[in-house]
């Protein structure tokens, strides 16, 4: 049975990947650096980790494995997760994949200098519904493939 590790310190979808992870039987592990209370989480295991800039996703990568699926919008995070076999979605239903990685690491880097030179200020998009919708949508689909398979 797969696993779903999220990167839950401020990840939107935690309410829905829980749901789904219920459905298929799936273990939900939320990984968080604090702030998350469990009774919110009555089926999920929370992973509190200790302060520190990439402790939680040390910690994800360290158990990840070729049948878990990672939730996460951080692109190093991703990467290494990809490293280790295991499937990577981001909380708007993006899947990263080795084909993919190169180039969310790429523009993330490119964004990143533009923020530094105030070429850019940096705002994120507006987390919508129909984010949330295609999340639901790829995620279930992901563990329905996991689970026949």
């Amino acid at each position: 049975m797969p696993r779903i590790f999220v990167d839950a310190d401020a990840c939107p979808v935690k309410d829905e990947a829980l749901e789904i992870a219920d459905r298929y039987g799936a273990e939900l592990v939320l990984v968080s650096n604090g702030g998350i209370r469990p009774s919110r989480y009555p089926g999920a295991r929370i992973v509190v980790v200790a302060e520190g800039a990439d402790a939680a996703d040390d910690r994800i990568v360290e158990e990840a494995g070729p049948r878990d699926v990672i939730i996460t919008a951080d692109i190093p995070l991703a990467a290494r997760a990809l490293e280790r076999g295991a499937t990577v979605l981001g909380p708007t239903g993006r899947p990263f994949t080795p084909e993919t990685i190169g180039t969310a690491l790429s523009m993330r880097a490119f964004k990143q200098h533009l923020r530094e030179t105030g070429e850019s200020k940096g705002y994120n998009a507006a987390f919508t519904a129909a984010d949330r919708s295609r999340f639901r949508q790829a995620l279930d689909l992901l563990l329905r493939r996991l689970t026949d398979g």
